[in-house]
C-alpha cells in the first residue's frame, strides 16, 4: 500500500514536508520489508528525526537528530519505550514551551521528565479529540 494510503491522520494534519518525509520513508521501507508494522515504524522513526509531535499534529525540529533514546539506537528490530513523538532530547525550556502550547497545567514545576510524560499525554488527548 502506498504510503499516502497508509498515512496515519496525525501525519495528514501535518506540514506537506512531514508528510513527504513520512511517505519517502514508509515506501521505502515497503520495498525492503513489505507492507506492515515494520514499515510503519521505520516511516515514524524518520519521521521523528525531523519532526516533533505536539498536539495532534507534527512539527518541525529546529535541528534533525533522535527524538529519544530507542530512536538513538543503531540496531534495528528492538522494540523499546519511545518518547511518542515528544522530543525527549530537546532542553527543558523548549519542552516547557511546547507544554504551554498544549496548557499542560502544573508545568513550571515539572521536571523534564514529568514534561515529557505531561506532553505524551496531552498529545493523546489531542489526537483523540481530533479523531472524534
Amino acid at each position: 500500500m502506498p504510503g499516502k494510503e497508509a498515512m496515519p491522520s496525525t501525519v495528514r494534519r501535518s506540514s506537506k514536508k512531514a508528510q513527504r518525509t513520512w511517505v519517502k520513508a514508509h515506501d521505502s521501507a515497503v520495498e525492503s520489508y513489505g507492507e506492515g508494522e515494520r514499515s510503519h515504524r521505520v516511516a515514524y522513526a524518520a519521521l521523528k528525526h525531523t519532526h516533533e509531535k505536539v498536539g495532534d499534529h507534527w512539527e518541525a525540529k529546529d535541528g534533525k537528530g533522535p527524538s529519544d533514546k530507542q530512536a538513538a539506537r543503531q540496531s534495528g528490530g528492538r522494540r523499546g519505550r519511545t518518547a511518542s513523538g515528544v522530543d525527549a532530547n530537546a532542553t527543558k525550556h523548549h519542552l516547557y514551551d511546547v507544554a504551554k502550547k498544549l496548557d499542560v497545567p502544573g508545568r513550571s514545576r515539572m521536571t523534564k521528565d514529568e514534561l515529557i510524560e505531561a506532553i505524551k499525554r496531552a498529545n493523546d488527548r489531542e489526537t483523540a479529540k481530533a479523531r472524534s
